[in-house]
């Protein structure tokens, strides 16, 4: 097949560019011309996303067609000449949209065919993502739009390709386990660089001004504190209910620290001392997190001592890591020491998400020596699940050279049940990596 079959579809997408450009959304344009030169990259996961492209096209001009003939209408003006152009530039984008559906083109996109499904996915779940979040604030919350505007489109089109490119790796176990805790750092460092930033009066690197400390433990003890703001703790709860306790391996801009300190020490071993302080050391924790809140804003005690109180609780934490996690190449402070890593666990019960260990396991005990969340060792693998500390983090997933642990999911195979997992999670961290600042 020759390169003339993508005529149609290029012209339909820069004519929707052009629109938007008249539109004043520089972003949306810019995307369409990214578009149109991914459609030459002939990646299986293009194909779909072009499509959906068309599809949302087809609903911009439609409304387009009405409100303009409307207008003409209004004020009495001749309209119909409109309406056949109009109506060419639809069929145009039906012509474009059916194209992309027939197997000439299914021939063309035939690079990455494998994984395709599930980068398309990606892609498109994390642009409605962020185009839901961009919508549903009455702020810019995109930096591209506070610093440029008009371009904050763009901003959502780089990230869901960057998600898709990260999501293309971690479908492969072994790429999950080597990519995870990079994009987990990487989230960690840019979310603290701009509170950094911002701090040094590059306000709009901020949220909204209201700063409160970056501390895990807030997103109880805060709202408990100031009888108000559940942003961050309903985020939570939703995030905890679409991929479990995930939120602790994935997502957490202080767990990358507890990571990072652990692959500092040695080669993780299961201890008996960890495993009983997941339960007592954290829900110690999450009582003293939660009473220290509620008796502060009984007594009146003003904002300024309830920072400091947190700030005590959030270097404590970090001593654990740098003394305890470091040492024991475990990540203490996830599984012993922070309040709301026991919230994630005890709240996944209701999540579908799970690991399991298959009956045919060889207790080889490669999975043991890379559980850094202490979940692993010959009990956990003769029961067939993990401890309470698991975080579906898949390391020892990739690492099971038997194909014997697995992600799991009601209704679907493990190798499905993963890649729904992977979309998932990568999806968020890129919707985290837009719009999680202070």
């Amino acid at each position: 097949m020759k390169k003339p079959f993508l005529t149609i579809p290029i012209l339909a997408l820069l004519l929707l560019g052009a629109h938007m450009l008249r539109q004043g959304d520089f972003g949306l344009t810019a995307s369409c011309a990214v578009l149109v030169v991914l459609l030459f990259s002939r990646q299986s996961w293009v194909r779909p996303v072009t499509i959906v492209s068309l599809l949302v096209a087809g609903y911009v001009w439609a409304e387009a067609t009405v409100e303009l003939i409307s207008f003409r209408q209004a004020f009495d003006l001749p309209w119909k000449r409109l309406a056949y152009i109009m109506a060419g530039v639809i069929l145009l984008n039906v012509a474009a949209l059916g194209l992309m559906l027939t197997r000439w083109a299914r021939r063309w996109f035939d690079r990455g065919e494998e994984r395709a499904s599930a980068r398309a996915a990606i892609f498109i779940l994390t642009c409605v993502s962020l185009a839901l979040a961009r919508s549903q604030v009455s702020f810019p919350i995109l930096l591209l739009d506070r610093y440029l505007t008009g371009w904050g489109w763009f901003e959502i089109f780089a990230l869901s390709y960057y998600a898709q490119w990260i999501g293309s790796m971690m479908l492969l176990p072994k790429g999950h386990r080597r990519v995870r805790p990079r994009i987990w750092g990487l989230f960690s460092a840019l979310f603290f660089l701009q509170l950094g930033l911002g701090l040094i009066g590059m306000d709009a690197m901020l949220m909204t001004g209201a700063l409160h400390l970056p501390v895990p433990a807030l997103i109880v003890a805060g709202p408990i504190f100031r009888g108000g703001g559940f942003f961050m703790l309903i985020l939570f709860s939703v995030t905890v209910l679409l991929v479990g306790p995930a939120w602790c391996s994935h997502l957490c801009y202080i767990g990358a620290w507890d990571d990072c300190m652990s692959r500092l020490g040695p080669r993780p071993a299961p201890g008996r001392t960890l495993g009983r302080l997941s339960l007592l050391g954290r829900g110690t924790t999450l009582a003293l997190a939660v009473t220290t809140a509620l008796a502060l804003r009984v007594a009146g005690f003003p904002a300024i001592t309830a920072v400091l109180f947190a700030a005590g609780f959030g270097l404590v934490g970090v001593g654990v890591m740098v003394f305890v996690s470091r040492k024991r190449g475990m990540m203490a402070h996830c599984t012993a020491f922070c309040p709301m890593g026991l919230v994630a666990n005890i709240m996944s019960r209701i999540s579908p998400w799970r690991i399991r260990v298959g009956e045919d396991c060889t207790r080889c005990g490669a999975c043991y020596t890379q559980c850094r969340y202490n979940a692993l060792d010959e009990s956990r693998v003769a029961a067939g699940s993990p401890a309470l500390s698991c975080t579906l983090c898949g390391d020892c997933v990739s690492v099971c050279a038997h194909k014997q642990i697995s992600y799991t999911f009601p209704g679907l195979s493990s190798d499905n049940a993963r890649t729904v997992f992977i979309v998932l999670v990568v999806s968020l961290h890129a919707l985290f990596l837009g719009v999680a600042r202070i």
